[in-house]
């Protein structure tokens, strides 16, 4: 994949996590959720993700996870590697 993800594609990852639909994503995201969205994003898109303490603390919520995201696999080596 190439792009980031959005907020469609944020649900989605975080529904594949206990199988349910992304309609019943709700929008406030746990630890354990936040991990494995990392680790999603890592895979389907063949990236590093390094997040600081203020981005992990700006993905609580699918919005911000989208636009964290975002951000970080548009910049260079800092925060993204491959």
């Amino acid at each position: 994949m190439s792009g980031a993800p959005d907020r469609d594609d944020v649900l989605a990852m975080l529904a594949s996590l206990d199988g349910r639909s992304a309609d019943d994503v709700p929008e406030l995201i746990e630890s354990m959720e936040l991990a494995w969205l990392v680790h999603q994003v890592e895979q389907r898109y063949g990236v590093r993700v390094e997040l600081d303490s203020g981005q992990y603390g700006r993905m609580t919520t699918v919005s911000g996870a989208a636009d964290v995201l975002r951000e970080v696999i548009g910049k260079p080596d800092e925060h993204l590697r491959d």
